[in-house]
């Protein structure tokens, strides 16, 4: 990992774009659509969220990953939760550990901000996306979101301390 950087910038950044742009292709690529849940760039503003991009030693963007707040909802979230959005590592950097990076800077600012819970959806679709979360110690939780519904949906949640 010699050479990563780990930048905080916002969501609707021209980098942080061009990242979102290769996940939705994947997405449509795995389930034949790309994420329709309700995003907007101020969801990520600090202090009640956060957007990460990891740039390589030839200072491209190779990774991205967000936190934003949810509260108890009619979507399932519980109160104090920070939801995991666009987690993404570029096929060519993968295997790199910038992911586990990504996300222990993730939660450590959710908890810095006062969250209490990580929560994420991703599919069953995605099998090394459940192992990464897995091996972090998330855990399966009720569905919530958009997709709660969906048969291939699949929630985890992971207390902050």
């Amino acid at each position: 990992m010699v050479g990563v950087e780990i930048r905080t910038t916002r969501y609707d950044a021209p980098d942080a774009v061009k990242l979102n742009d290769l996940v939705q292709l994947e997405y449509v690529a795995r389930y034949g659509d790309g994420d329709l849940s309700v995003m907007d760039a101020a969801h990520f503003d600090p202090p009640q969220g956060l957007y990460l991009l990891v740039y390589d030693d030839e200072d491209l963007p190779v990774a991205s990953g967000g936190w934003r707040a949810q509260d108890a909802s009619a979507e399932g979230f519980s109160a104090g939760d920070a939801e995991i959005k666009r987690m993404f590592v570029v096929p060519e950097a993968r295997g790199r550990g910038l992911a586990r990076k990504l996300l222990a800077e993730l939660e450590a600012s959710a908890t810095a901000a006062g969250r209490t819970r990580m929560v994420l959806e991703t599919g069953l679709k995605q099998p090394e996306a459940i192992a990464l979360y897995e091996s972090e110690g998330y855990l399966p939780a009720p569905k919530f979101g958009y997709y709660r519904y969906e048969e291939l949906s699949v929630c985890m949640a992971k207390p902050l301390r």
